[in-house]
């Protein structure tokens, strides 16, 4: 084990031994693993047979629709509070609010936020199991690292670029060699590299399909680990993702310089689509210059974004959005200067109805049915499901019992 992951272990071990000591055991453990970018599809390449077994065994979705936008910190807080991002607040990887004037949520270069201003318009699932006593735990998860409504998971490890799946997988069996009475009951796994290298190098890319096989070793050593302890039978797993991916490339960007002067507006959100707002005085100018017909790109008043897409509703949302068409990016030059100008050859955020957006939707353990093959369905659909794995009561949210009636016994 690394000296960065075993810090995060001991760390994690003494707030637990501050906060959960008289806490009752778990009697079962629920481990949610998400595989950052994994499209729906990647899993008919044959690279991920730990993956294909668990499938054959337990429950896999022939897809998960996502949520829009189909990009990573909203989709994996909806999976968290059963919220579209419209309503939980987490509309964009990167997003500006006006109450709190001169932040920039996930700031050009991209980090993930922990900021609890900005997650506390909802309450995530790891903050209500905590509160009935439920030991947390999370490695990587987006949102996980912040104090949200004053709670963090008992077993933190923080998230950051250089995180490996295998040592991950490593860092919750460590978790699960605790005493009984320490050990977690609800775990968060978030693997990165399917989408790093998704971004990178494309979705067919060899680097990708590496990944995979990468991911799904790491799984493989977590099934084997579960199965050593003892553990397995009495563990559910559920593996998801939380958007796919698509092919770009730098013969297909929208520069917004050429419509607009973009001195005259903020543009918070950019990628497989834009959020402008224009500063006052250029309401007028900018939104006729953006509101016409485009190639390659629909836009908006926030009012008028299709219902279907379930946005625009939120004070976060800007005032004019546009959606690129399938692997098209919208972006500004200061933006893309502000990543060094390197070319994209993959991304997400796309219609939520566009296969390749589709996520990856896997489940096993004692409480899921045998061989079930189930149709698509909406991932605010996961949360409800996750409280009844946990038994503890659900929060307000958009999903509904579909997919627990089609997943569980």
């Amino acid at each position: 084990m690394g000296i960065r992951i075993a810090m995060g272990f001991v760390l994690g071990l003494s707030l637990a031994f501050a906060t959960a000591a008289t806490a009752a055991p778990q009697t079962s453990t629920l481990i949610v693993i998400s595989i950052d970018g994994f499209r729906a599809d990647y899993f008919g390449r044959g690279l991920s047979p730990n993956l294909k077994t668990l499938a054959e065994t337990g429950v896999h979705a022939k897809a998960m629709r996502p949520s829009y936008p189909s990009v990573t910190e909203p989709n994996h807080y909806t999976l968290m509070t059963g919220l579209y991002p419209d309503h939980h607040g987490i509309i964009d990887n990167v997003m500006v609010d006006a109450k709190m004037p001169g932040e920039v949520f996930g700031q050009p270069p991209y980090t993930f936020d922990s900021d609890p201003r900005w997650w506390n318009e909802a309450t995530p699932l790891w903050v209500s199991a905590a509160k009935t006593g439920i030991r947390t735990a999370s490695s990587g998860w987006p949102g996980a690292d912040g104090q949200i409504h004053g709670v963090r998971p008992d077993y933190l490890e923080p998230w950051n670029d250089h995180l490996v799946p295998g040592e991950q997988a490593q860092v919750v069996l460590n978790w699960l060699d605790l005493p009984a009475a320490l050990r977690p009951g609800l775990i968060l796994l978030h693997f990165d590299p399917v989408d790093e290298m998704g971004h990178q190098h494309g979705p067919d890319s060899k680097q990708v399909n590496a990944a995979i096989g990468q991911v799904d070793a790491a799984l493989g050593d977590l099934i084997a680990g579960l199965k050593k302890r003892g553990l397995y039978d009495s563990t559910n797993l559920v593996i998801l993702s939380d958007h796919g991916m698509t092919a770009t490339g730098p013969e297909r960007v929208i520069w917004l310089d050429d419509l607009f002067p973009v001195k005259d507006a903020v543009v918070p959100s950019f990628g497989a689509y834009a959020g402008v707002d224009p500063l006052p005085g250029h309401e007028a100018e900018i939104e006729k210059a953006m509101l016409k017909p485009h190639a390659h790109m629909t836009c908006w008043k926030k009012a008028e974004i299709p219902a279907r897409l379930h946005y625009g509703t939120n004070p976060r949302v800007p005032q004019i959005w546009c959606m690129a068409d399938d692997g098209w990016l919208v972006i500004t030059r200061a933006i893309a200067a502000a990543y060094g100008n390197k070319p994209l050859w993959g991304n997400h955020g796309h219609d939520i109805a566009d296969p390749k957006m589709a996520a990856l939707f896997v489940a096993e353990g004692p409480a899921f049915k045998d061989g079930e093959t189930i149709p698509e369905f909406p991932n605010v659909d996961v949360y409800p499901m996750l409280t009844k794995l946990l038994d503890i009561t659900a929060q307000p949210n958009d999903g509904d019992d579909t997919l627990l009636k089609a997943a569980l016994h």
